[in-house]
């Protein structure tokens, strides 16, 4: 019965761990496979949708891309994530796989239970949830936590609570997986990379694949045709949430916020790159992403950053008539000072 019903691959990582230079590569390598590519933002710019829509994939054309910018997949369930899936199972060409790459901030346990739907179980089955992890973050120890330090703490401290929700999200994320790409290797030495290892396996009970990657380069083969069928499975893959209530109490964000910062043109890319490192360490800013106007250039400049890892690259040129300007993306902890931040930011401009 699978064979009869449509893929449908959900990529999931923590913010910054490379999914969309994955799913990039996906696409423009995907041996004329038809793919419809659901995108979730945390945020109110839909940034990953125009880096997709810039890949010049012949199988993935702007109309297979759908971007849902309501805020967490997990969270808009019913009112955004089943209405697109079924649009999209109502079109005359139907895709040859679909793939939803979710937001950073979203727990893929929800996600992948909304297949079992009626309408949608019938017609589409997940052929897997792939995880990637940014592994020169985990060998910089973003969760690599000294436990017997902590657990040290929490005798002396029993008010202490040792795991912050990034944790328990990097946690979950993890446990959900069929499979887990380790991306960003060619950061690390080897003596680094086994420590990754070492400390994602120790994240989850189950034993997913583990691969490694460099620049997000995994083969279409490797990412697609699973077969796994994980809403069948989704018993044995409950999140840290679902666990601690069972009642059914929605999960929130509260712990994240994020808002839009827009400049104008910037004459000096590498200054203000080197400007904005500062303002993230100052400020603490978890992600960082969008699109740089840089005059007398034809073309516009991606930018992509993870804590003060800034990397930039000129993706596509303006189209006639779009409005050049300079849009950010700014992610960060809910008590990060959005009016502070933002002044930092234009003041760079």
């Amino acid at each position: 019965m699978n064979q009869e019903k449509i893929p449908a691959t959900v990529i999931t990582g923590f913010l910054g761990a490379g999914k969309t230079t994955m799913i990039r590569n996906l696409l423009q390598n995907a041996g004329g496979k038809k793919i419809a590519l659901i995108i979730n933002e945390f945020g109110d710019l839909g940034v990953d949708g125009d880096v997709l829509k810039g890949c010049g994939a012949e199988n993935c054309t702007e109309d297979d891309i759908i971007e849902l910018t309501n805020g967490c997949i997990c969270c808009t369930v019913a009112d955004d994530f089943i209405p697109t899936m079924t649009k999209l199972l109502e079109r005359d060409a139907r895709p040859d796989h679909i793939v939803i790459e979710t937001s950073g901030l979203a727990l893929p346990q929800p996600l992948v239970a909304a297949f079992n739907w009626p309408d949608i179980r019938t017609h589409v089955t997940v052929d897997g949830v792939i995880t990637v992890v940014d592994s020169a973050a985990v060998a910089a120890g973003r969760f690599a936590d000294d436990h017997d330090a902590v657990e040290a703490r929490r005798v002396e401290d029993d008010s202490l609570d040792h795991e912050s929700p990034i944790e328990e999200l990097f946690e979950d994320q993890l446990t959900c997986a069929d499979l887990i790409v380790l991306n960003k290797t060619d950061l690390i030495d080897g003596e680094g990379l086994g420590r990754v290892r070492a400390e994602v396996a120790s994240r989850t009970a189950r034993k997913p694949t583990i691969i490694e990657a460099k620049n997000g380069d995994v083969p279409a083969a490797v990412l697609l045709g699973l077969g796994i069928g994980t809403e069948d499975d989704i018993v044995n893959r409950k999140s840290h949430h679902e666990l601690e209530h069972e009642d059914g109490t929605p999960h929130d964000h509260d712990e994240f916020d994020s808002f839009v910062a827009e400049l104008g043109p910037i004459s000096n890319p590498a200054t203000f790159v080197d400007a904005l490192k500062g303002v993230i360490a100052e400020h603490d800013v978890l992600r960082l992403k969008g699109f740089v106007d840089v005059p007398g250039k034809p073309m516009r400049l991606q930018l992509q950053a993870v804590g003060s890892r800034i990397d930039t690259y000129f993706d596509r040129a303006w189209t006639p008539g779009e409005a050049r300007a300079t849009r950010l993306v700014v992610i960060g902890l809910h008590e990060m000072d959005e009016t502070i931040v933002r002044k930092a930011i234009e003041a760079l401009a």
